[in-house]
């Protein structure tokens, strides 16, 4: 309602106001879904969303996107499962695909990360750094000119979350299975009509139920998956030495490409995958790619992915806090809702006298 009031207000003109104090009420918009005329109203709040995002980005970080892109967005605390890395992995790919040939059709993505490392992280740390050095490296190289940009968004807070929440094409959900406990992050940018890539972790495995697996991009290893390979003798570097593609993007990080004045800024991250690999991001390389070259192929088909935001917001209202205190109340407290007349509540406090019945005491 307040970061995204040009998709709220077309919600209600369509189906009224009541999915602000119930949110199942969003499924009513699901019809909408085929409906053309609905279909170019969305977008064009999600156009304008972008270009807002694209503004303060502008004012905050000097750096220019296309609006017309793919916004691919992961903001959340830095930290080595929630895999920043890996996301910057593939992004090193994307550009090496365009260096090796720049008249190649690659999909025009803005990747924008956002959060706060804890003070004494090193290896959170140092995933920020990276993120700015290949940003630096990459906004600044003709070949790629407007098809790819990488943007750290400049003190990320729950305000400057507002203007990314509604601009998102695309979520990134990308933690390890097994180790995210639910996840908050993902819940907002489906809501706000983000497709989402991720893993089954957290809260992700819910909302693929919700909004359907046809309206979810599904990448990488199950927590069982994991836990089978660390007990057989997880080898980072067997996976390093047998995927070409992922051996450039390592031995340039060791080489400093992205560093050139620091030439081995960057080898405690590579160290940290060739050798332990706790989150398995060599593991789950291929498949990543492999599901972001999906993500591209179906955001070419405008008209569909916005068919698929849709279904999305509509299907979100399981995520309510009010559905779950709902529930606490039924199967556990065995408490029944208190009916309070909010209108009278407001004239007394308006100043007006209002005399209580009996029912409103």
């Amino acid at each position: 309602m307040m970061s995204n009031p040009k998709l709220s207000n077309l919600i209600s003109e369509k189906i009224g106001d009541g999915w602000i104090k119930n949110l199942d009420e969003l499924r009513r918009i699901e019809p909408y879904a085929d409906d053309p005329q609905f279909r170019a109203q969305w977008r064009q709040i999600k156009q304008a969303n972008k270009s807002h995002l694209a503004d303060y980005i502008l004012r905050n970080n000097g750096i220019e996107l296309n609006i017309d892109s793919l916004f691919d967005v992961q903001i959340k605390r830095i930290h080595e499962y929630k895999r920043q890395l890996l996301n910057v992995l593939h992004i090193i790919a994307l550009y090496n695909r365009l260096k090796a040939d720049p008249s190649q059709d690659i999909l025009p993505r803005t990747f924008i990360f956002g959060g706060k490392a804890a003070p004494g992280y090193f290896m959170a740390k140092m995933v920020v750094k990276l993120i700015n050095s290949v940003g630096d490296v990459v906004n600044n190289d003709p070949d790629v000119a407007d098809r790819l940009k990488v943007v750290f968004m400049a003190n990320y807070s729950v305000s400057s979350g507002q203007f990314a929440y509604p601009a998102a094409d695309l979520s990134e959900q990308i933690s390890t299975a097994g180790k995210e406990a639910s996840g908050t992050g993902n819940m907002k940018f489906s809501m706000n009509g983000a497709l989402t890539i991720g893993t089954l972790d957290g809260a992700n495995v819910e909302i693929r139920e919700e909004v359907g697996a046809e309206n979810f991009f599904l990448f990488g290893l199950t927590a069982q998956e994991v836990m089978d390979k660390k007990a057989s003798g997880y080898s980072p570097a067997s996976y390093y030495q047998s995927n070409p593609e992922l051996k450039q993007v390592i031995d340039q990080l060791a080489s400093g490409f992205f560093s050139p004045k620091e030439p081995g800024l960057f080898m405690s991250i590579v160290d940290s995958l060739l050798h332990s690999d706790e989150y398995m991001l060599l593991a789950d390389f291929q498949s990543y790619l492999d599901c972001q070259d999906r993500v591209s192929q179906a955001f070419r088909d405008q008209d569909n992915w916005t068919r698929m935001s849709i279904l999305n917001v509509a299907r979100m209202g399981k995520f309510s806090s009010d559905r779950t205190i709902a529930e606490y109340c039924r199967d556990i407290w065995k408490v029944e809702p208190m009916p309070v007349d909010l209108g009278a509540y407001s004239q007394e406090a308006a100043g007006l006298k209002v005399t209580k019945t009996p029912e409103m005491s």
